[in-house]
Parts: C-alpha cells; structure tokens; sequence
C-alpha cells in the first residue's frame, strides 16, 4: 500500500507525537509499504529514513506567543497535501487539532479513502485559564467530532482514551501503545559509575506543559543535583542562571540514547500528556522515571515502574517539594524488571503491522 502519516511536524521539531508519527511512518516502510511523511517544511526534514518526507510549506504565529504548536499550511501546501491524498491508498492522521489533520480528513471522506486518527493528547491544565477555556472548546467541537468521524480511532495511552470516553465510535477505540527501539534503548552493559551528584534527565519541548517551571524550582530547592536539560524551545532555561542547570539542546536518538544510560533518573512534570515516548525509552533503559500521576497510569501494566507525583503547574514550588522528596524516598540504580517490561511491550513493528491490517479491513469495506 501506499500510506501517507499525516504529521504537523518532522521528528526534528522535538516533539513527541512527531517523533511517534515518523517512527511508526519508518516501521511501516520496513514492512514493504510505500509510506510517506508530511511535516512542516521549516522542520529539517529527516534524511536516510525508510519514509519519504513530504514537506509542506506553513507558518506558526501561535506558538511563538502561546507555546502551542499550531502550523498553519499555505495555500500551496494544501493543494501539495489533497494531491498526496489523491494518490495515496490509505492515511494514518496524528491527532485532530492541527489544521493538516482536518484537512487530510476531509479530502479522504471525499475521496472514499480508509483513513484511522491516532490521538495522542487529551485536555491540559495550562496556567492560563484562556487556553485551558480554548483547548476544551476545541477539543469538544473538532476532537471529539472527528474522533467519532474515524473509520477507526487509535490512543496511545489509556489516560486520554478516558478523557474522550462516551464518545459515538465508528468503530471500538483501539489503544496502542508507542513502540520502543530496543536495539537503542537498553540498560547499560555495566553498572553505572558511581557519580559525586545525581545526574537528573530531561527530555522535551521547552514549553509550560512540560513543566519547566517546576524543573527550574526544583533546581533551586536541590543545589545537590545537576538537571540535564536535552530539548529546545521557547523557554531558554540558561536565563533562569543556575549552576546546576545544564542546557544539552537537541539531541540524536543515539545521543539521547546514551544520555538514558549515563543518568540517574528521568524528571518529566508535565501534564496533558497521553503516554511520552521518552518515559517508555527511559524504561527501556533501566532509567527511574518521575512522572506526572495521570502519565504513570496511562499503561496500567507499567504504572509499578513508574514515579507518579501530583504536578500543579499553578503551584510550581509545591510540585518540586512533592518531586524533591518522591526522589529521596525511591531507589536509584538500573530498573532491571521496568526494562524487561518494556522489551516485551513496546514494539514498533507489531504496531505497524497492525495498522496495516486494518487499513486494509478499511479499505475493502469502503
């Protein structure tokens, strides 16, 4: 088959669903399939990968003031995205908000194409009550309705599978999980060296709901940890000018794979989150992770392995107190169960197969 992964993003962005999108987009093509990947054309579009990129040409003004990520394609790229609709057999669209996701939906309803939405957030408690106000709103008149819309609708974690529970399926909601390189994200070969301070990692955008603020409060609450910062974005963490701050920028899968291996621990407080592919990497990894308590649930089979902590980003200091001392009372050190679990459960290519089978279930019942 021909299958075109409509993403808003190349992996490059730094963000997870786009990460997610080209990494199921690849499994695919290893499976024999002609898959293609849209994304943004200011993204550096990825090189030497199974899937074909297809950039298309959009702008950003949102998430230069709002930290939320909403490209909006030029008239050009729509017209490039009907055309890839037009010959592709079948569509795999990530999440319904973005303005390519509504567009690829409805030049696939007009063409007869099979098509599945893979939703990977749900609400988010963002400081500002106007967002919260605008992103439920969305989320109720174009999530929810294009959720239902699906010929078949996909969650990657059972958190926002909840959130949209009640919902008029076409077709009973299917959860899956993100896959997990394990050829590159494993436990080291040998025990850590022990080190002098606890080397604390994080990996993601640099935006409020992946809790920065509650990072850069905890850093100033523990001058007895290093906070390894691997991402980028809007907030620049080396103004907040502290010592035990370390700014890593954006890193390879290679690199970020090694970061797993030479850390002592994953600090992710973020919210409005389904599963993160770096919490499931860390696991593999044998890495601690402290996580937000709705993120630890998210795959109910995992949640002993995880660290979940009430995060309030309205009260940042109060989470990092809550961070501070869940870290104090865990035992840090390689995860050997979480890393077995996470071998066994997180596979890129049992997704991909999947998926395909049931585009092609669609595709003869159109």
């Amino acid at each position: 088959m021909r299958i075109l992964t409509v993403s808003a993003f190349f992996p490059s962005h730094g963000g997870g669903v786009e990460i997610v999108a080209g990494e199921l987009a690849n499994a695919l093509a290893r499976r024999g399939h002609e898959s293609r990947l849209t994304g943004a054309a200011f993204d550096i579009a990825p090189q030497d990968e199974a899937a074909i990129p297809v950039p298309i040409t959009c702008t950003d003004p949102v998430e230069r003031f709002a930290g939320l990520p909403m490209p909006l394609p030029s008239r050009a790229a729509r017209q490039q995205l009907a055309e890839e609709i037009e010959a592709a057999d079948a569509l795999v669209i990530h999440d319904a908000l973005y303005a390519s996701s509504q567009l690829a939906r409805r030049h696939a309803d007009r063409l007869g194409k099979p098509w599945m939405l893979i939703q990977h957030i749900g609400a988010i408690p963002y400081n500002s009550a106007m967002l919260r106000l605008v992103l439920g709103v969305a989320n109720r008149l174009v999530t929810r309705p294009m959720l239902e819309r699906a010929p078949q609708a996909v969650f990657i974690s059972d958190t926002v599978r909840r959130y949209f529970a009640g919902a008029n399926w076409a077709s009973s909601p299917h959860l899956l999980f993100n896959g997990v390189d394990i050829a590159l994200f494993h436990p080291p070969a040998t025990p850590r060296k022990a080190q002098p301070r606890p080397q604390l990692l994080f990996v993601g955008r640099f935006v409020e709901k992946k809790g920065l603020a509650v990072l850069r409060e905890f850093a100033a609450l523990r001058p007895d940890c290093d906070v390894l910062l691997a991402g980028g974005g809007p907030i620049d963490p080396a103004g907040w000018q502290l010592p035990n701050i370390h700014v890593l920028g954006r890193k390879s899968r290679a690199e970020l794979a090694a970061l797993y291996r030479q850390s002592d621990a994953l600090l992710l407080p973020s919210v409005g989150e389904g599963f993160p592919l770096v919490v499931q990497e860390a696991m593999a990894s044998g890495l601690p992770v402290f996580c937000g308590e709705e993120t630890a649930a998210a795959d109910p089979d995992a949640s002993a392995f995880l660290h979940g902590i009430a995060i309030d980003l309205r009260d940042p200091g109060a989470t990092a107190l809550r961070l501070s001392e869940a870290l104090d009372q865990a035992q840090l050190g390689i995860q050997q169960e979480a890393a077995s679990y996470a071998a066994r459960a997180y596979d890129w290519d049992r997704n991909a197969e999947w998926i395909e089978q049931r585009l092609a279930a669609l595709g003869l019942a159109c």
